[in-house]
């Protein structure tokens, strides 16, 4: 019985006296391992008499117990002093500047291109895409662009080299996806998309790039008129400007893929010095400044896309989408939208998660 305390007084007092985690766990091995001595007197159990177990069992389970309860608490003290002691040498200077995470941004074409999607789906429009890539059929022929046509030439139209059974072009309008959007019709359904993406021609200057975006628009029904087309680039314009007081005025002019054709003029005044669009020109200082073309489609082309233009009308309008985010988001230089400065993008971009969305609509 002595032996037994004194085994356990001396083991108690190595695990309070162990300095670290390496010296308590050797303590541990000593006393409670496959060799330690608590482990053995629990070994020499099988050979006791009954009687011995009874009374010897309790006892060295409780000196077992004692100790490994010990070395836990000592355990855990050890590990908080560790923690402390390293808290204390570890500090973190709070006042220092965090490094700027980089972030991407959106460009203003391409969020520009999402403000015509948006604005057109309320007004019932679908997106429809084409082949940069055309043969002059799509391109010209179709359109009512005879071979003569300037449009043609050589300066302003990249043609592709090669054995084609069309002579094969860069797009330089987004005009034949009307005729695509047409074929597809099958010359039965009515027909209400946009069309934007890249055009390529042979231009450049500070409102001109060899390769620019645009959007065109193609209303295919029965009765269609031009109320129904001035109604549309009215209701666009004031939503893509987020203006109430648009005032347009349309001018006859001349495509060859509509007739009659008319430019379309917007309002705008001026404010400190600067152009703003929105206004009446004729009711202070202001102007009129050309934004799109339009007109009602050419027979022509209406046959060309398989409808038969005695029972079908419809209009089209065109617009260059890197002019109309000049305007809105007052750039003046085409040519910066396409040099790759990240500085301009910062200025000009838009954060990807907090991107500008259309406040009004076209329900208004």
């Amino acid at each position: 019985m002595s032996d037994l305390d004194q085994l356990r007084t001396d083991l108690l007092a190595a695990v309070d006296s162990a300095e670290g985690l390496d010296a308590l766990d050797a303590v541990r091995v000593q006393a409670l391992g496959k060799s330690g001595t608590v482990t053995g007197l629990l070994k020499t159990l099988g050979g006791m008499s009954p009687e011995q177990r009874q009374s010897e069992g309790p006892r060295i389970q409780g000196l077992r117990e004692a100790v490994a309860d010990a070395i836990a608490t000592r355990r855990d003290a050890l590990e908080r002093a560790a923690l402390d002691a390293r808290l204390a040498s570890e500090t973190l200077d709070m006042t220092l500047p965090v490094d700027a995470v980089a972030a991407g941004g959106v460009h203003p074409v391409s969020q520009v291109m999402d403000e015509l999607a948006e604005i057109f789906a309320d007004l019932g429009f679908a997106v429809a895409t084409g082949p940069e890539i055309e043969d002059d059929w799509h391109n010209f022929t179709a359109l009512n662009i005879p071979e003569t046509h300037p449009a043609r030439a050589m300066h302003d139209t990249f043609y592709l080299a090669g054995d084609h059974e069309r002579p094969m072009v860069l797009r330089t309008h987004t005009s034949p996806v009307q005729i695509r959007a047409m074929k597809a019709a099958g010359g039965t359904q009515p027909v209400r998309i946009i069309a934007p993406g890249r055009t390529y021609r042979s231009d450049s200057d500070a409102t001109h790039t060899p390769m620019f975006h645009q959007v065109e628009g193609l209303v295919i029904d029965k009765g269609i008129t031009l109320g129904h087309l001035k109604w549309t680039l009215e209701t666009f314009l004031k939503a893509f400007f987020e203006r109430d007081d648009i005032v347009l005025r349309l001018r006859p002019s001349y495509f060859p893929f509509t007739e009659p054709s008319a430019e379309v003029d917007v309002g705008y005044t001026v404010i400190n010095g600067k152009r703003v669009i929105g206004g009446d020109p004729s009711q202070g200082e202001g102007g009129w400044m050309e934004v799109l073309g339009s007109g009602m489609v050419h027979r022509k082309v209406i046959a060309a896309g398989g409808y038969d233009p005695d029972q079908w009308q419809g209009f089209a309008f065109g617009c260059g989408i890197d002019r109309l985010a000049m305007l809105k988001y007052g750039m003046d230089d085409l040519r910066a939208f396409f040099d790759g400065d990240l500085r301009w993008l910062k200025h000009y971009g838009f954060g990807a998660l907090d991107v500008p969305t259309l406040s009004g609509g076209v329900g208004a």
